[in-house]
């Protein structure tokens, strides 16, 4: 139990562009509270705003979530946790993930006309009036990313947005969309077992000032141990359909997570602690945002803000979990990624 304690603070963005955006240096991801991954003992909505209240309490302010979740119901969750609290919060939300009433996927969407109206629709749902950070899920291959940039830049002047990002957007979109309006943050999966991003993304983000926002940094949950087979997965879990939970990448996949588990043991914190820290190490322009429904695993991983990895545990981790270690994509289309 954590207590009063609050974690420490990070920035992303950058002052010179008039986009810096303090947050606790960990953010809550907010999607499985209201889809994606089922559980045998679903949480309810009463405990997922308890999780939301209390990471408010302990400085994880960065509360992030889609209109895409639910769909739409994820951002009404959220907005009835924050309610009362709004000058305590960082409300990051993402659109362009386009799905109806009844969850049917449309496709993604980056035209203006849909932007203004979704922004909007996510003001309403979540009870604010305005965004603190708003993303484009994905990018519309279909659409100038500088049509769409304008388009999210038209809302930041008439004060409905104060900061903008892009999710798994490759270096050439990021350059442009920059140009149009300066971005504040990426989100992308960054993980132990999920490093691309240190290539080329990771390099272009700190030359424009751009900070990172790394969702899944515990491998969707693979990364704290408590996955070993399939059967670990609830009917309905969407990890199922994933390659790497896939019953045979998954037993090539344990040898990453018994690293994992022998350095924690070594430093005295739980694996997915480790985890985190590992890629809270990675710079302070980093802020990622582990998602749960539960004030016990929100705690925990708000713990990870006080750990310090040496030297020698961070190039031991780096070596026996290098970029590609991981067997199988991450998603089953990879089409939508890095466009």
């Amino acid at each position: 139990m954590l207590g009063r304690m609050t974690i420490s603070t990070r920035t992303l963005g950058s002052a010179a562009h008039g986009t810096a955006l303090t947050v606790g240096s960990l953010g809550l991801g907010c999607m499985g509270m209201s889809e994606y991954y089922s559980a045998t003992n679903p949480t309810t909505d009463e405990e997922s705003i308890a999780t939301i209240r209390r990471a408010l309490d302990l400085g994880v302010t960065l509360i992030d979530t889609a209109d895409m979740y639910g769909p739409f119901t994820n951002e009404r969750l959220v907005g009835r946790a924050i309610a009362g609290r709004r000058d305590e919060v960082v409300v990051a939300t993402k659109f362009g993930n386009e799905r109806d009433e009844s969850g049917a996927r449309l496709g993604i969407n980056g035209r203006p006309e849909y932007v203004r109206r979704c922004a909007d629709a996510s003001l309403q749902r979540l009870g604010v009036d305005h965004l603190d950070l708003w993303y484009q899920h994905r990018v519309d291959k279909t659409v100038p990313i500088e049509e769409t940039a304008g388009a999210m830049a038209e809302l930041v002047a008439a004060g409905k947005v104060r900061h903008l990002g892009l999710s798994e957007a490759a270096v050439p979109t990021i350059r442009r969309a920059h140009a149009v309006h300066p971005i504040t943050a990426l989100q992308t999966e960054y993980s132990l077992w999920s490093r691309d991003v240190e290539a080329e993304i990771l390099p272009t983000l700190r030359e424009l000032g751009i900070g990172l926002v790394p969702y899944s940094p515990l491998g969707r949950g693979f990364l704290t141990g408590s996955i070993r087979s399939t059967a670990d997965l609830a009917e309905g879990d969407y990890r199922r359909t994933t390659p790497r939970f896939a019953d045979d990448a998954l037993a090539q996949n344990l040898r990453l997570v018994e690293v994992v588990r022998a350095v924690a043991e070594r430093v005295g914190v739980t694996p997915g602690q480790l985890a985190l820290a590992w890629v809270l190490a990675q710079g302070d322009d980093v802020v990622p945002i582990p998602g749960t429904r539960r004030v016990r695993y929100l705690e925990e991983n708000a713990g990870a803000d006080a750990v310090r990895l040496s030297p020698e545990d961070l190039a031991e981790l780096g070596a026996a979990l290098p970029p590609g270690a991981a067997v199988g994509d991450r998603y089953a289309d990879m089409g939508p990624l890095n466009a």
